[in-house]
């Protein structure tokens, strides 16, 4: 398969959005990997940024073994069942190459929490502080979090998307502690008074 073919096995999402076949030519660009190493890659400090589920990873190796862009050799473990270890080809490469000097797709922002706020005047106020906290919480873990990753980051580029994540999670926890008296003065105003 010559370069140009390539952008039809390995594509992106909808959107433009880079789907789990891209992800995982990309991690096994990174060395060899099982399907469950990818996966605790992917629910680490990359999940700030990709949505790749459990039962996305395995059938999209599955595909991207089938159409030669990567092999799996099983590997024996002690005490354990064996394991297969996938590894890119060199068709893989030039996949994942052409997939990757594609454009992204837009940056979307998707938040439950966000959600939830647009109708922050129908909840009770100590509910509403508590949501807040919690997300705040959720926030300071994630930081935490993303600091360690980058002590012990295996490359540059990892350490420049966890740093990113950073940015932009620190961003939104200064934002709400800035800014929630805002919304919880705003829901203290719409209770109604007892009779």
């Amino acid at each position: 398969m010559h370069r140009g073919q390539c952008s039809a096995v390995v594509s992106k999402g909808r959107n433009g959005n880079v789907d789990s076949r891209t992800l995982c030519l990309g991690l096994l660009a990174q060395g060899g990997a099982s399907g469950y190493e990818l996966k605790k890659t992917l629910e680490g400090p990359l999940r700030h940024f990709v949505d790749a589920s459990f039962g996305s990873i395995y059938p999209a190796l599955a595909r991207l073994a089938a159409e030669g862009l990567v092999t799996g050799t099983e590997q024996a473990q002690d005490r354990r069942p064996d394991k297969k270890v996938y590894t890119l080809t060199a068709q893989g490469r030039l996949a994942l190459l052409d997939a990757l000097i594609n454009l992204p797709g837009r940056d979307r922002f998707r938040s439950d929490f966000a959600a939830l706020m647009l109708f922050a005047d129908l909840l009770p106020v100590r509910h509403l502080s508590q949501l807040i906290d919690d997300k705040v919480a959720e926030q300071e873990a994630a930081l935490q979090e993303l600091i360690a990753f980058r002590h012990g980051a295996a490359t540059v580029p990892q350490d420049f998307v966890a740093g990113l994540a950073a940015a932009m999670i620190g961003a939104a926890r200064g934002y709400l502690d800035e800014n929630r008296h805002l919304i919880e003065s705003h829901a203290l105003q719409n209770v109604a008074p007892a009779r």
